[in-house]
């Protein structure tokens, strides 16, 4: 067979896709607050972030390189993986987001700091990158691509992606320390604390779906309450509870209920099964997305 014969023609690129109005402001709207956080907080006071970010403003305090160039060049690789292993429409997004943040960086100046508290510096600076990175993400691009790379890395090292972002942060962070000091590492490792955490919100939600497992002798109040109360959708799995410690010869057969709900329905529907059976055994899993089903009701209880 000849090298020309085997190769497979890619899928045309859906630019509808690509420059939609909401992806489009959804990344406009990350790349400013990312701005904003890096210009009005974290430069002027030495403050860093992790990953590409944080190596861009450490090769810049050391070397003066403009900023606007190092996030434009450091984040190439990152495109390129994206673009073998995602996909031309993410490939296109994150190099639409990777350039508008270097436009911004380039010609938003701010003159002064808006603060030069730490611990504000900290919280604030890294609230407004996290910000900018979540929204960036949900529209479908990435201003910052370790964790891209850091996912093609672990399946050719065997390195877990976290183990890999967290050998260099933790350079990265060593880093600050021997240019700045030990607190000026300490304040930017809360900083990205902050980001990582924000960033996590927005890109899953502040109503975050949790999956809801419960399994009770009383398994068809159970169901009933579930869906008839609290108008969820269910799964049912044919199991048995029983095998204690000192009568594990006893067993029955039970209908394992399983529901999706938010995190912030959790406590008040367990309260309620509680009621039901207050011997019922629950455990609840964090799901990272959902779809298809029934999953969101807007019946209020």
């Amino acid at each position: 067979m000849s090298k020309s014969s085997s190769h497979t023609v890619q899928a045309p690129i859906d630019w509808a896709a690509v420059f939609s109005q909401k992806s489009l402001l959804y990344i406009v709207a990350g790349v400013f607050c990312a701005t904003l956080a890096l210009q009005g907080f974290m430069i002027p006071n030495h403050f860093l972030d992790g990953g590409v970010t944080g190596i861009s403003i450490l090769i810049h305090e050391y070397f003066h390189i403009p900023i606007y160039l190092l996030l434009f060049v450091l984040n190439l690789p990152f495109l390129y993986v994206g673009y073998k292993k995602i996909g031309k429409i993410f490939a296109v997004q994150t190099a639409l987001a990777i350039f508008l943040l270097s436009v911004f960086m380039a010609f938003i100046q701010i003159e002064e700091a808006f603060t030069n508290d730490k611990l504000l510096i900290a919280i604030f600076g890294g609230f407004l990158i996290g910000l900018g990175i979540g929204l960036v993400i949900r529209g479908g691009a990435v201003i910052d691509g370790l964790e891209v790379m850091a996912d093609y890395t672990h399946k050719k090292s065997g390195f877990s992606t976290s183990e890999i972002i967290l050998v260099v942060n933790t350079l990265l962070f060593l880093g600050v320390a021997f240019k700045f000091g030990i607190e000026a590492a300490m304040y930017s490792i809360l900083t990205y604390y902050t980001a990582l955490k924000t960033s996590d919100y927005v890109v899953d939600g502040f109503e975050e779906f949790t999956a809801l497992t419960v399994i009770s002798k009383n398994h068809e109040e159970i169901k009933s309450v579930i869906v008839n109360d609290f108008g969820k959708a269910i799964s049912v799995y044919k199991g048995e509870r029983g095998y204690l410690p000192g009568s594990f010869d006893i067993s029955h057969d039970c209908d394992i209920v399983m529901t999706i709900v938010t995190r912030l329905e959790v406590h008040r529907l367990k309260t309620a099964l509680s009621d039901v059976d207050p011997q019922a055994f629950f455990f609840v899993q964090t799901i990272k997305e959902v779809t298809g089903g029934v999953v969101k009701n807007r019946k209020s209880h």
